[in-house]
């Protein structure tokens, strides 16, 4: 078995496209989540608390580079298959259940994933170097985000939320494939 060793560059990019897929996908969720009553939600948060716990008690198992590449490529590839189930079946119950579940296992390993990246990038200037990665892509991924959705206005005439929310989807999907890619490529293995 190889050994697995973060590729800094690769990380970088996987990361600020990581936060760029979220800043462009964040205000989506409002519209995608509309069917669902307000008391799921508390159900949702209690089963994700849950989830947080019982991942942080396998951290003595869990805390390598190996699970952490595991782990990372697993939330990558739920977001991939989120992002495809909607486009398939767009706007019902049941894509909204899908959505917020998948966003809720996501989110389940979210602390994981950070304790990870700051235990095997170790170097301060790595450190900063993803933090900075991260907003700068979260940023622009809002900024992409609200002129798409202007631009679906001015020049498509498209002004019903739920059409622009889907039309952003079909962006989403081939960035997610790219995550995918620089995820890979940011581990590469040793003798």
């Amino acid at each position: 078995m190889q050994k697995l060793k973060i590729n800094i560059h690769g990380f970088l990019k996987y990361k600020f496209l990581n936060s760029f897929f979220l800043g462009l996908s964040v205000g989506s969720i409002f519209t995608i989540y509309e069917p669902i009553e307000p008391s799921l939600y508390s159900l949702g948060g209690i089963a994700l608390a849950f989830s947080m716990l019982i991942i942080a008690k396998f951290y003595y198992k869990i805390l390598n580079i190996y699970y952490f590449y595991k782990i990372s490529l697993l939330v990558e590839i739920v977001a991939l298959v989120m992002v495809g189930y909607f486009l398939l079946f767009s706007y019902n119950y049941m894509s909204a259940l899908v959505m917020y579940g998948g966003y809720q296992l996501t989110f389940a390993f979210g602390s994981y994933l950070i304790r990870a990246e700051t235990l095997f990038l170790k170097k301060t200037l790595f450190l900063e170097k993803v933090d900075v990665a991260k907003q700068t892509g979260y940023l622009f991924g809002m900024l992409l985000s609200y002129m798409f959705y202007k631009f679906l206005e001015y020049f498509f005439d498209i002004f019903e939320k739920q059409s622009q929310v889907y039309s952003l989807h079909f962006l989403l999907l081939g960035l997610e494939a790219l995550i995918i890619f620089w995820l890979v490529k940011s581990f590469k293995g040793s003798k």
